[in-house]
């Protein structure tokens, strides 16, 4: 099979593939796991940090890619052929405190798509059945694959903010997850307004087309103060001008699996006055669970929420991953493989 293959660590730049396409025998399912013959898979700023050392190092040689459609090829719970998605949780133990708890994206056993085991930037991989999910119909390929990342872990952050009908949002960042939030937000609070920040013009216009109420700089006032933010951004100064912006028991949901050192100095201006007094909160987000997946799925085809994708091949995983570097974004980036 080809696959995009990941031998080193390093910067990633224009001058720079740190992926090479590569001829590699087609994987061979042990028991309870299904061959998967991939047709799309998203990018996610979460292989730039695989690729440039922020996250757990990965397996190398490593086969990037976490959100991944494709059809089974080999399975006992899955019809050959079926549709079905991967996420960024690959497996988790099943037994540890966590896992029964229905917490498994805390497991300490927890193991990565893409990371821990090869993922979708090739023509076939394998995933425990019970770790793969069925793509509700009403979705493409294309439309299916930021849904199982970028969509899920928007998800799991708009629930872990608490927010109720009527309160304000604000989204920091205007990649994947955050459109795809707004979309969500809306949605299941018709009387909450959205408040983008950005520095990108062209995502401050494009959230204002998606329907935001709001779109400003990351160091921008907005007019009011707001009930929660989900900040979605590589960097540590948006996470303390978010933090300004918050009401009084506001709470601020990181949404990142790692964050650039460039600016770690930022967070010496961190003022516990000016920036989390007043029972203020802050909130990680890590890894996500089988059931923030499933529900996602469901509730997305019940909006319906139609990302919005810009499509690339196989062989241009690169090119993709550095203009997501350059914020050159819209929506979700997307590999059509098969």
């Amino acid at each position: 099979m080809k696959a995009m293959v990941l031998n080193q660590i390093g910067r990633l730049d224009e001058t720079r593939d740190p992926m090479q396409l590569t001829e590699m025998p087609d994987p061979v399912p042990a028991g309870k796991e299904l061959l998967l013959k991939v047709s799309t898979c998203g990018v996610c700023h979460t292989e730039l940090d695989e690729i440039e050392g922020r996250t757990p190092p990965p397996h190398l040689p490593c086969v990037l890619g976490h959100q991944v459609v494709g059809c089974g090829d080999a399975a006992t719970s899955f019809p050959i052929g079926e549709r079905v998605g991967v996420a960024w949780i690959y497996s988790a133990c099943g037994s540890c405190h966590f896992c029964l708890q229905g917490s498994e994206n805390l497991c300490p056993d927890f193991k990565a798509t893409g990371r821990d085991a090869h993922g979708g930037y090739a023509e076939y991989m394998t995933v425990p059945e019970d770790f793969a999910y069925r793509i509700p119909p009403i979705f493409s390929d294309l439309e299916a694959a930021p849904l199982l990342c970028a969509g899920t872990i928007g998800y799991r952050s708009l629930r872990l903010t608490g927010l109720q009908d009527g309160q304000d949002l604000g989204l920091t960042g205007f990649g994947a997850s955050a459109h795809l939030v707004l979309m969500m937000a809306m949605h299941r609070y018709p009387s909450s307004r959205v408040f983008v920040f950005t520095r990108s013009q062209a995502e401050r216009a494009f959230a204002s087309e998606l329907g935001a109420a709001w779109a400003g700089d990351i160091g921008d006032e907005p007019p009011v103060k707001l009930a929660a933010i989900i900040e979605t951004t590589p960097a540590w100064k948006p996470v303390v001008e978010a933090l300004k912006h918050l009401n009084a028991g506001g709470r601020l949901v990181i949404n990142a699996i790692r964050k650039e050192e460039l600016d770690k100095d930022y967070l010496l201006s961190l003022d516990y006055a000016a920036h989390l007094w007043m029972e203020k909160e802050i909130k990680s987000v890590a890894n996500v669970t089988r059931s923030d997946v499933q529900e996602f799925l469901e509730l997305a085809a019940k909006i319906p929420i139609r990302p919005e994708v810009q499509e690339y091949a196989l062989s241009e995983a690169n090119q993709a991953l550095v203009e997501m570097k350059m914020r050159k974004i819209r929506g979700a980036k997307v590999l059509r493989i098969g």
